[in-house]
């Protein structure tokens, strides 16, 4: 519909579809982050930048702004506020390239945006294969668990 309306040089009607994508959006985003707060005591993001996403070099930004990465965690950091939920934000530098069992960086571990592509990979160390994202989430996971341990307050 964005496509027709664009083509036929329709602005008013333009306006109205992009209106509608955002306030669609912005009710995903407030279900989602009300469904996390109410079903958990703790949440651990990844204080990602996304700017570093969305410079004019990569083919990401248009992904990195349709996401609202921004707008999750600023409503996350209120809902939690206010529910009493603990929410931690935790440097994720390295994440998707540390071993999430053995805790060390191999060779063989996905670098810089090259290695953006390589969704899996096996551990030279360990062994073990990891899916991406899932190494990531868990090494997440440890830093903000490991910061609740030693009593480091939240950022």
């Amino acid at each position: 519909k964005l496509a027709v309306a664009q083509r036929a040089k329709n602005k008013k009607r333009v306006k109205a579809i992009h209106a509608k994508i955002k306030n669609t959006r912005l009710d995903l985003i407030h279900k989602f982050t009300a469904k996390l707060v109410k079903d958990n005591a703790l949440i651990v993001v990844g204080d990602i930048k996304s700017r570093s996403f969305t410079n004019s070099m990569t083919n990401l930004a248009k992904s990195t702004y349709d996401a609202g990465w921004f707008e999750l965690k600023r409503q996350l950091e209120y809902k939690c506020k206010h529910a009493g939920c603990q929410l931690e934000m935790v440097n994720e530098s390295y994440t998707t390239q540390t071993c999430s069992y053995c805790h060390k960086i191999s060779d063989s571990s996905p670098k810089g945006r090259a290695g953006l592509r390589i969704r899996g990979w096996r551990c030279a160390e360990c062994g073990t294969w990891h899916d991406r994202d899932i190494n990531a989430a868990k090494n997440i996971l440890a830093v903000g668990l490991d910061r609740l341990a030693v009593g480091i307050p939240s950022v």
